[in-house]
């Protein structure tokens, strides 16, 4: 028996949820080509995982590195924690399809979520696939932005879709899931999804075939309620199945929403990060709105006039809780606290909010600490992972001097911490969780499971030493534990460093 690749010697977690089991792994190609006790097999390359498991490559669910995925600083802190999928065009906002003028506004909007493109628009979803492809050391899927779409087709307006309108964004998803779109994303917070009905979301979802309409609901922890019933009612009008993206807040308040929609027989499922921040933009977290973060020049207006006078003071509880992650130009303030920038540059935090948004055109990025940081935070984070309908997801940004650090520890969090420490998952539930559903839930029907047959996508992990390293104060320390990943069948990181192998694949459903 020849092969390409013979992983040797560990025990293997398949997927399926059977307990690991002593077995080897074989690939030819780019595909797993046995599974079993391979004593006398030849390869080009072995891999000892000997005190190791192995695993099918987890599939971050929820990762904003639209931009960021060619930087290979950001694809090692990926496969050093086992990823070796993003799904990307989250929150409704990415560069494709859409004018040049319409790449453009995401670019500048999304600024400090997913970075500047190396192209410039037009764009069409085929084509950023295929600037994806192989290009990178890891596969990327990518969901349909529906800001993007309704950008693209109606400007900032904050009206609603006329028929026309409608249509065209109907085209706009026809052809993007021609092209090997995986889904369809709303971030119904940000610019211009904010604006869109449950009604339009819902006529867009149809095309979906069984892909799923992926949301950053409109409300989120305690008013998780409003979200969630906009989501079933985009459900029932559609039939289309939903993924919730990061569900966070009080379990008593979200577990009883996730089994109410599961009673009624919405296909649900939701990912969550293992934190109790958020990362996000400026703009978002601290204007109101009224006004029009979607036009930057009439809201700078907006911000240096008076109007927002009596705005300002009501943040005064918000300030202590923000970190500011990306500040171009003002790189001195990344990784202070908006009071201790304020502080630093003698004036009011308000002011230096003002500021911060100002000289960076709205492009400035926090880290937002949330009101239920603490121990019982971290208790519904338990619930919610063990939930049979949670997936993982880092909501991992890579932008800026001082980033969240979710991107570069979540899933070897949810690994070292809460299987080893807390026994929250055995190991092949967090596989199952992080791997097989994921992949069945996008369509990636050919991986998150080690069989004949199956892409060679495989992680091997030291149970004993996987963990994070990367914190509020480091965020971009690598996991540990991860020493040797494969992608579509090429070693991609060995010895826990890059191979150079740009093997990732654009993944079409």
């Amino acid at each position: 028996m020849s092969f390409d690749v013979v992983i040797s010697g560990g025990r293997v977690l398949d997927g399926t949820g059977a307990p690991p089991y002593r077995a080897d792994v074989a690939i030819s190609g780019d595909r797993v080509a046995a599974v079993g006790r391979l004593d006398g097999a030849v390869a080009e390359r072995v891999i000892d995982a000997t005190g190791r498991l192995v695993a099918p490559g987890f599939v971050d669910c929820h990762a904003h590195g639209d931009a960021a995925v060619f930087d290979p600083g950001v694809q090692r802190a990926a496969l050093r924690q086992g990823v070796t999928t993003f799904v990307l065009g989250q929150d409704g906002l990415s560069y494709a399809p859409g004018s040049a003028a319409t790449v453009a506004y995401a670019a500048r909007y999304f600024a400090a979520v997913n970075g500047p493109l190396p192209q410039e628009g037009p764009l069409t979803v085929g084509e950023l696939l295929d600037g994806y492809d192989r290009a990178v050391a890891v596969n990327t899927a990518y969901l349909l932005p529906h800001g993007t779409i309704r950008y693209d087709v109606m400007g900032p307006s904050s009206g609603p879709a006329s028929r026309d309108d409608l249509a065209a964004m109907l085209r706009h998803v026809e052809r993007g899931l021609s092209e090997g779109a995986a889904g369809l994303s709303s971030g119904l917070e940000y610019l211009p999804g904010r604006y869109a009905s449950a009604e339009e979301l819902a006529a867009l979802c149809v095309p979906l075939g069984g892909l799923p309409y992926v949301t950053h609901m409109r409300a989120y922890g305690t008013r998780a309620g409003e979200g969630m019933a906009e989501v079933m009612d985009i459900a029932g009008r559609s039939g289309a199945a939903v993924h919730v993206s990061h569900l966070h807040g009080p379990a008593d308040v979200l577990l009883p929403l996730v089994e109410e929609a599961l009673g009624q027989g919405v296909d649900l499922s939701f990912d969550t990060y293992p934190y109790l921040r958020g990362n996000t933009i400026l703009a978002m977290v601290v204007l109101p709105p009224t006004v029009p973060g979607a036009e930057t020049d009439l809201a700078l207006e907006m911000i240096a006039s008076d109007g927002l006078d009596e705005w300002w003071p009501k943040l005064a509880g918000t300030w202590p809780r923000l970190t500011i992650s990306h500040a171009p130009g003002l790189e001195w303030a990344e990784g202070l606290t908006m009071v201790a920038a304020a502080e630093r540059a003698g004036v009011e935090p308000a002011a230096f909010c003002r500021r911060l948004l100002t000289e960076t055109r709205l492009e400035a990025g926090v880290v937002s600490a949330r009101p239920d940081e603490g121990p019982e935070g971290e208790e519904s984070v338990r619930r919610m992972l063990r939930h049979p309908s949670q997936t993982g997801g880092s909501d991992g940004i890579y932008v800026g001097g001082h980033p969240h650090p979710r991107g570069f520890g979540a899933f070897a969090r949810f690994l070292g911490r809460h299987v080893r420490e807390l026994g929250d998952w055995t190991w092949e539930q967090a596989v199952t969780h992080l791997a097989a559903h994921p992949a069945r839930r996008f369509g990636l029907m050919d991986r998150g499971l080690l069989r004949r047959g199956f892409a060679a996508d495989v992680v091997v992990f030291d149970p004993g030493v996987v963990g994070d390293l990367a914190t509020y104060e480091e965020p971009r320390a690598l996991a540990a534990g991860v020493d040797d990943v494969v992608v579509s069948g090429v070693p991609v990181l060995a010895a826990g460093e890059l191979t150079g192998a740009t093997a990732g694949r654009a993944l079409r459903p």
